[in-house]
C-alpha cells in the first residue's frame, strides 16, 4: 500500500515556504520530491509586523493566513507535478502536513492573568487556513500540531527531535542535530536508546537576517560574507550571552517573542559600535556559542553534529561552530541523506503520518508535557464520500 506524505514548513526566517513527499514505505524515510516558493517581500513583511501588536492585527492575521495557504498551495502542486513523473498519483498521497507560520509563541506565561482562568498553558499562534488548502489542493491537510502538547503542560516545541531520532541516531555513538532556522533548536541523539532530548538554545538566523537587511538591503548574509568581514565585539557578545533564556534549563522554547529587533536595541544601547560588520559577527558568534554551549552542557560526549536548516548554508557561522566544538564532526545533514532545507518539512510529512496512525508525535522529555500525545487535527479533502 502507497505510504506517501507531504510536509511543509515556513519557518521563523520568514523567506518562503519549503516542502516535501516523502515515501514511508522504506526503513528511512526518502524524499521523492522538493519544491520551495519564496514570499514576496510585502508578504514577509506583513508576517513580520504580526510578530508584535499592530493595528487591527485580527484582520491583518486572517488574510495572511488565506494569503500562505495559497502559497503553500503552489508547493503543493509543484509537488504534485514531480510526482506524476514518477508515477505517483493525487490518490496514493495520503496527507499533507502543514506546520503554518508561527507568529507567537508564548507557553506557560499566563497562569496568574484572571483572562487565562487560570490555566498554565499559555498559548502558540500558528497563521494557517488548513480548510482552504484541502480546497485548493484536494488533498487532506493535518494542521495545529503544538497546541496538544500545550494542552498537557508542554512547550509544544520543538517538534522535530522524534522525527531526528527517527533518521539520524546512531546506535553506537552520541548524535545531535542543529537546526538553524530563525531561531536555533538542538536534538541530543545519545548511543545505545539512551533518552532523546531537545530544546530551543536562541536565536538562529533572525537578528542576523535583521541587521543585513538594515544595514546591506539584503535579506541575509549569502555564506556569511559580510560577518566574515568583521571583528566579533566581546563586550557585545558577552552582554548578549548574558540574558537569562541562555542559562535556562530545558525544556525551553523561544522565538521572536524575545529575541526580536527590540532586544537587539536593547542590547546595544550604550555601546559604540564603530562598524556595522562588526555587529553581524557578533551576532553570528552568539548564535554560533548559544548552540556549542548548549552541546557541550547537556551532551558532551557528542562526537557529531548534524545541521540543518538555512543556517547550514552560512560558512562563517558553520566555521565559528567547528572552532567552538572541538573533537566533533560538524557538518550539514546532506551528509546523512537529507539535504538542510528538506529537513524540516520532512519531519512535518512525518507527524501528519503519526497522526493518522494515531501515534504520539511529541517527546515529553523535550516538551515537558504529562505525557505522549497525538499531534494535530484533520482537514478533510472536499470529496462526496471520504475515509480516513
Amino acid at each position: 500500500m502507497a505510504d506517501y506524505y507531504m510536509g511543509l514548513m515556513s519557518g521563523t526566517s520568514l523567506d518562503g515556504a519549503d516542502g516535501v513527499l516523502v515515501d514511508f514505505n522504506t526503513p528511512v524515510p526518502r524524499v521523492m520530491a522538493s519544491a520551495s516558493v519564496p514570499f514576496p517581500a510585502t508578504f514577509r513583511a506583513e508576517l513580520l509586523a504580526l510578530n508584535t501588536a499592530g493595528h487591527n492585527e485580527l484582520h491583518r492575521a486572517a488574510l495572511a493566513a488565506n494569503q500562505l495557504a495559497m502559497v503553500y498551495a503552489q508547493v503543493i502542486h509543484a509537488l504534485l507535478a514531480q510526482a506524476g513523473r514518477q508515477g505517483i498519483t493525487t490518490d496514493q498521497v495520503r496527507a499533507i502536513g502543514a506546520h503554518g507560520q508561527t507568529v507567537r509563541h508564548r507557553p506557560q506565561e499566563f497562569g496568574d492573568d484572571a483572562l487565562s482562568g487560570g490555566s498554565d498553558a499559555g498559548y502558540t499562534l500558528q497563521l494557517n487556513n488548513p480548510a482552504l488548502l484541502a480546497e485548493l489542493t484536494g488533498l487532506d491537510v493535518v494542521a495545529d500540531f503544538r497546541t496538544a502538547d500545550l494542552a498537557a503542560g508542554g512547550q509544544g516545541a520543538p517538534l522535530v527531535p522524534a522525527f531526528h531520532h527517527a533518521v539520524f541516531a546512531q546506535p553506537e555513538r552520541d548524535v545531535a542535530v542543529l537546526n538553524i532556522g530563525g531561531i536555533s533548536n538542538l536534538t541530543l541523539l545519545p548511543a545505545h536508546g539512551g533518552p532523546v532530548t531537545g530544546f530551543d538554545c536562541g536565536p538562529g538566523n533572525a537578528l542576523m537576517d535583521f541587521w543585513c537587511l538594515q544595514h546591506t538591503g539584503q535579506p541575509y548574509d549569502a555564506l556569511g560574507a559580510w560577518a566574515a568581514s568583521g571583528t566579533v565585539l566581546p563586550g557585545l557578545l558577552a552582554r548578549l550571552l548574558a540574558a537569562p533564556y541562555f542559562s535556562k534549563s530545558p525544556p525551553k522554547s523561544t522565538g521572536r517573542d524575545l529575541f526580536n529587533p527590540e532586544w537587539l536595541a536593547g542590547q546595544l544601547s550604550g555601546l559604540e559600535v564603530s562598524a556595522a560588520q562588526d555587529v553581524q559577527a557578533t551576532l553570528t558568534a552568539l548564535t554560533a556559542q548559544a548552540c556549542a554551549r548548549d552541546l557541550m552542557r547537556h551532551a558532551p560526549r557528542t562526537t557529531e553534529l548534524l545541521v540543518c536548516g538555512g543556517g547550514a548554508f552560512n560558512d562563517e557561522l558553520m566555521r565559528q561552530l567547528a572552532l567552538a566544538l572541538p573533537g566533533v564532526s560538524v557538518q550539514p545533514t546532506t551528509a546523512r541523506g537529507l539535504p538542510p532545507l528538506q529537513v524540516e518539512a520532512a519531519a512535518f510529512a512525518w507527524l501528519a503520518r503519526a497522526w493518522h496512525h494515531r501515534q504520539p508525535g511529541n517527546l515529553p522529555a523535550v516538551t515537558g508535557a504529562r505525557g505522549p500525545r497525538v499531534l494535530g487535527a484533520l482537514y478533510l479533502a472536499p470529496t462526496v464520500a471520504h475515509c480516513v
